[in-house]
């Protein structure tokens, strides 16, 4: 570790152990994970931890449901959620749980710690009761009208619509979740947190700490309204940890929730010695470390009221921030499982890959609190658009070069040393964008470089300076300063994509892609032979994995019709045209089927590919004439076995036949393997 680097440690929210993870964990694990890495890029020492919250009512409840105990259940997700973690690529060093024999000993000496302070007071109350269950309810178990701006079916605790924050008895029409009947009062003996002693600490906490300005507007509120004691025991039966010196009380999961946080972290120091627990978190020696804890803005009044009055009263450090993201929507709708976009890790995973995910969260992700849309439309135009179309483009085209004619050796220098240097300069900024969590900003700014080089390359031509062997050295010059200039944003991009970094460092015969040495060119190097980087996605694949899953649902089509006066041979529907696959793809060899009055053989590049097809274009073009330029093709199109060989798509051109015969020209906006709408 230098001397001068920061010393980090960074949480994601601890995920409930009753249930598979979703999209809305997997934004904030890739958010959290994308900071981390580019820290770490940076040469900071960063520690990244989470764990299962695995306490509480629901727990048990299923655990019952399920026939197995508590335990065994908050076992088997966490080998779940560790698993579907590990498939994502998310670089914990430690993911542990809250129940644990650390998490214990952690919650029970800040209890005593508040409770010597004078911070905890035990008083009777009325609480709500399911008379049929035979059971105190929590208060996520109970549903009603939020008091405050009457929306239906809200949680006991907090509303989904407005934020308010309230207790169950304060519910319009509340009822059980469990029975469906109205819950009724019944009397017990509970322990608070005096949050109301903690009020001058939190506001001068608020002023300090850069919190984001919605969170600073929503916690003002909340001080006008009052801060109020802090309920942390709950009645048995109750999966958790028993408060100290009591028979059947047991901490509230959201006391030892966060405490969760240290245990993981303690968890890890017991096994990696040279980690030191106490400058991380003891209040006396952590003055030189950070704490950032990223969350969803569901449970902000956690983590940036009770958590910190918490820390405060039990001599443990604050955090230095709390980083708020907003929920995901699916198609402009709540997720859904009835509608079929309640979208699991494992079900996404089935047809995509992770890095999809991650950058198409990234290219939405702003330091602001907004809810996150993932529209089936735009993620497959997003992935084919810029990584496919876009990124990969550069390396794809370079790489046939290298492979083909140079055996794998880059050129002894650069063709446009300029253009390397000013995507180099451009990382001080893309840096900042990194940092203040605007991945966003930098992933426009990184395809903008993309677009750059693409623009180059083709103003280049190197597909056709190739033809005469003169202009070998500067074909290698060319293709070296592209390659290079690759390096250069995958480098950027090595936060959001590791796996695809990790892709390109073996192509380009690297350890790793670093920061700091990517000013260095790379010059009479030898690289590995290149091999496809991504795959496009295909739109119906993804609009099946956003599909209702029911056999009902199977779309209507329409009733067979008598065929038009234009003697069309067979109509066919809007589903079965969404199925052909139209691709931009560049003519990069070209020669005449000698057996063939109409055909020329045509080899096409599809940024990630190429392919060999036969076009019946012979009477309009000249084989040389189509060298470099762009085409559409029908890229899904079954391959079909001709005497002169394989063909592998369709060439569209337009125009009535013989010499009237169009193909597009190259254009600045298009790109070889972009998807044609």
């Amino acid at each position: 570790m230098k001397p001068s680097s920061r010393q980090l440690l960074i949480t994601s929210a601890l995920p409930y152990a009753n249930g598979p993870l979703h999209l809305g964990h997997l934004l904030e694990f890739i958010q959290t994970d994308i900071w981390v890495r580019f820290q770490r890029l940076m040469g900071h020492c960063c520690w990244y931890i989470c764990g299962d919250d695995a306490h509480g009512t629901p727990i048990m409840l299923k655990a019952q449901e399920q026939g197995i105990t508590a335990d065994q259940l908050v076992h088997q997700v966490h080998a779940q959620h560790e698993s579907i973690l590990q498939a994502f690529n998310i670089s914990l060093d430690n993911f542990y749980t809250t129940h644990s024999e650390e998490n214990r000993l952690l919650a029970e000496d800040i209890y005593l710690k508040l409770s010597a302070a004078g911070d905890i007071e035990s008083r009777t109350i009325k609480q709500a009761y399911d008379a049929v269950k035979n059971m105190f309810l929590p208060d996520r178990f109970i549903k009603g009208g939020c008091p405050k701006c009457k929306a239906e079916d809200q949680y006991g605790d907090s509303c989904e619509v407005c934020g308010a924050i309230y207790s169950p008895a304060d519910l319009i029409a509340p009822v059980s979740v469990l029975s469906g009947t109205p819950p009724v009062e019944k009397e017990s003996e509970h322990y608070f947190f005096n949050l109301p002693h903690y009020e001058k600490f939190l506001k001068e906490w608020l002023q300090t700490t850069p919190l984001q300005a919605e969170i600073v507007k929503k916690l003002q509120e909340w001080f006008e309204g009052g801060l109020k004691s802090w309920d942390i025991s709950r009645d048995a039966p109750y999966f958790g940890f028993k408060i100290p010196h009591t028979e059947n009380k047991y901490f509230y999961v959201w006391l030892d929730a966060p405490i969760g946080y240290i245990a993981s972290f303690k968890n890890l120091c017991q096994k990696n010695k040279q980690i030191s627990f106490e400058s991380f978190w003891h209040e006396k020696h952590a003055h030189n470390t950070e704490l950032y804890h990223f969350i969803g803005k569901d449970i902000v009044y956690f983590h940036a009221l009770f958590w910190p009055a918490v820390l405060k009263g039990s001599g443990y450090r604050r955090p230095s921030n709390v980083f708020v993201h907003g929920f995901v929507t699916v198609n402009g709708q709540k997720m859904s499982k009835s509608k079929g976009t309640f979208i699991t890790g494992e079900r996404y995973l089935k047809s995509f890959n992770p890095e999809y995910l991650r950058y198409y969260f990234a290219a939405k992700l702003t330091p602001k609190v907004e809810d996150l849309d993932f529209q089936s439309e735009d993620f497959s135009l997003r992935i084919n658009a810029d990584l496919v179309g876009k990124l990969v483009n550069i390396a794809s085209r370079s790489a046939a070069f290298i492979d083909k004619n140079f055996d794998h050796q880059l050129a002894k220098q650069l063709h446009n040393p300029e253009l390397l240097q000013s995507l180099i300069h451009k990382g001080e900024e893309l840096a900042t964008y990194f940092e203040s969590r605007d991945f966003a900003k930098a992933v426009r700014e990184i395809m903008a470089l993309a677009d750059e080089v693409n623009r180059y390359i083709d103003s280049q031509k190197p597909w056709v300076l190739i033809k005469t062997a003169e202009n070998s050295d500067l074909v290698h010059a060319i293709v070296t300063t592209s390659i290079n200039a690759m390096r250069i944003l995958m480098t950027y991009l090595s936060p959001i994509l590791p796996d695809l970094a990790q892709a390109v460092s073996l192509w380009l015969n690297l350890p790793n892609l670093n920061w700091q040495t990517r000013s260095q060119p790379l010059l009479s190097h030898t690289l590995n032979p290149f091999k496809p980087l991504v795959q496009r996605l295909e739109r119906t694949e993804v609009d099946a994995m956003f599909q209702q899953p029911s056999s009902q649902d199977t779309p209507m089509t329409a009733e067979p019709t008598t065929a038009s006066k234009l003697d069309i041979k067979a109509t066919i529907s809007i589903e079965d045209f969404a199925k052909i696959d139209l691709r931009i793809a560049r003519i990069v060899a070209a020669e005449a089927v000698l057996e063939a009055d109409k055909l020329l053989k045509l080899t096409l590049d599809l940024g990630e590919e190429q392919r060999q097809v036969f076009a019946g274009i012979k009477s309009a073009y000249s084989p040389e004439d189509l060298i470099g330029k762009l085409t559409v093709m029908v890229a899904n199109l079954a391959p079909r076995k001709m005497r002169f060989g394989l063909s592998e798509g369709m060439v569209l051109a337009a125009g009535p036949g013989g010499k009237d015969l169009w193909i597009l020209e190259p254009d600045q906006g298009a790109q070889p393997g972009m998807t044609v709408k």
